[in-house]
């Protein structure tokens, strides 16, 4: 198994932190978000993780070159970090060389959160948070009838029960296809501006994704200036 994290996107809600570094180099605890992803990887003994940058990128480069955490680091360049991250994961296509955890850089988690989804029974799997309900800007996986139906800020008509995404997805490597497939069709009609969760659409309904439900551990996302405050006040202590 390996890792593909996301980090090549500029942060731009969180701009007055990340004009002078990406996000995945914030420090928490005076540790980056990066550094942490790096760890925990590590210590489920995961030895591979391609890195897909764009935006400063310079300083991510220099951040693992000083300490990778003992993994093989590839780096892949997003040339239009701009654009929403289907752009990233569509770089990432040609690295789907194995059982893969596609991950999002900006998380502050527990390390029993990445250890579960590693470990999940599911070949394919997500992360439900079961005790957050969305108020317009979690993006939610949404189970009906015993699978993922969708990764997605807009909720369908008809579900079982969802909870808020934590930003990881196992995918096992026969199933690698689907997402290239799945984020193909919106590629080629140039929806640039999508997040990738949003072009899965496909991927959910031709595999069967699980989920592992981790309500109660401590994470969260940083997207906001307040963010990064309750990480350090809230998320941080529980580490």
């Amino acid at each position: 198994m390996k890792a593909v994290i996301l980090a090549a996107g500029v942060g731009k809600r969180l701009w007055p932190v990340t004009q002078h570094r990406p996000k995945c180099l914030i420090e928490i605890g005076g540790k980056t978000l990066l550094h942490r992803y790096l760890q925990s990887l590590a210590g489920l003994g995961i030895q591979r993780a391609d890195l897909v940058v764009g935006y400063k990128q310079e300083m991510i480069r220099a951040a693992v070159e000083k300490n990778a955490c003992g993994l093989r680091v590839n780096f892949l360049v997003n040339e239009q970090f701009h654009r929403g991250s289907i752009s990233s994961l569509w770089v990432a296509r040609t690295v789907l060389d194995d059982d893969v955890v596609i991950m999002d850089a900006d998380v502050l988690f527990h390390r029993e959160i990445l250890r579960r989804l590693v470990q999940s029974p599911y070949p394919n799997a997500l992360l439900m948070d079961d005790t957050v309900k969305q108020t317009g800007e979690e993006c939610m996986v949404v189970v009906e009838g015993g699978r993922v139906i969708a990764l997605t800020k807009k909720m369908p008509a008809r579900y079982d029960y969802a909870g808020e995404g934590v930003g990881f997805l196992k995918v096992r490597h026969a199933d690698t296809p689907h997402v290239v497939a799945s984020l193909r069709t919106f590629v080629d009609r140039e929806a640039w501006q999508m997040e990738y969760e949003d072009a899965l659409v496909e991927f959910f309904r031709n595999v069967k994704v699980g989920h592992e439900v981790i309500g109660g551990l401590p994470w969260t996302e940083i997207d906001f200036p307040e963010d990064v405050e309750k990480a350090e006040r809230d998320v941080l202590p529980k580490l």
